[in-house]
């Protein structure tokens, strides 16, 4: 029978590679990686990009008063980080801008689509560190300009799809009325139709629609431990109200067009 001294000796000499590897490591674990960019710009860049996407996704509740003057506010600070990828988006987030405010472009549902998942993307924690950030800034600055441009030609719609959508959207958005009424409301048989319409309207690329029952979806999703109460959160309601009646209004203008 061995000796401890020597099972301890041969257990060391067998880890040794395991030990001898992972010390080599260390140092690159415990090194922090080196910001790109100042990190007082940066997280200025970051509070704005997250003061933009609330304001976006409750603009139903709020309006669009105070998106302008955020979005020149990030471009202070693209021209302060002096970067390519953030200046060009930050401008094409003015122009889209611009373009929002143009009487029938607010119900474009192209350019909700690009704002909504421009403003999801740059609201991730240290988006701008990431090294992903060029070729998505790119990316969505590209989608912005083309939403953005006045003759940017919508996609042909086929009218026996767009029909079968209303039919069955309809049956949703009644769901969703019903436990809106219940005693009390139904935040989760709402949850569950909005879902059926995001996953009904982004096939045929409906993305107005498929934006807003998304924020919907989040909107009444709980976190862990939560319980979502309409009843006990009058602001909730209202912002659950504004978005329904937008999505009765866009799926009620398919049938007009």
């Amino acid at each position: 029978m061995a000796e401890p001294d020597d099972q301890f000796e041969e257990t060391r000499a067998a880890l040794a590679p395991t030990l001898d590897a992972t010390a080599s490591i260390l140092p690159w674990v415990g090194k922090a990686k080196k910001s790109r960019f100042p990190p007082e710009a940066a997280k200025r860049w970051q509070e704005t990009c997250g003061r933009l996407a609330a304001l976006w996704f409750e603009r139903h509740e709020h309006g669009l008063a105070g998106l302008r003057p955020a979005v020149f506010e990030l471009y202070g600070t693209a021209l302060e980080l002096a970067d390519p990828a953030c200046l060009r988006l930050a401008e094409a987030l003015a122009s889209a801008t611009d373009r929002l405010e143009e009487g029938e472009a607010v119900s474009d549902p192209r350019l909700a689509a690009a704002f909504t998942a421009t403003f999801e993307s740059l609201s991730l924690p240290d988006s701008l560190e990431q090294d992903a950030f060029p070729d998505r800034a790119r990316h969505f600055a590209e989608r912005l300009e083309r939403c953005a441009d006045p003759q940017y030609a919508a996609q042909v719609r086929s009218p026996i799809l767009d029909r079968l959508f209303i039919e069955e959207a309809g049956d949703c958005l009644e769901r969703i009325q019903e436990a809106l009424t219940a005693l009390p409301a139904d935040a989760y048989g709402i949850r569950v139709a909005a879902e059926d319409i995001a996953r009904l309207a982004e096939p045929l690329d409906l993305d107005d629609i498929s934006a807003m029952a998304h924020h919907l979806v989040r909107l009444l999703t709980p976190k862990p431990g939560e319980r979502v109460d309409l009843d006990s959160s009058e602001t909730r309601l209202a912002t659950v109200q504004a978005l329904l009646a937008e999505l009765e209004k866009s799926v009620a203008g398919l049938e007009q067009d």
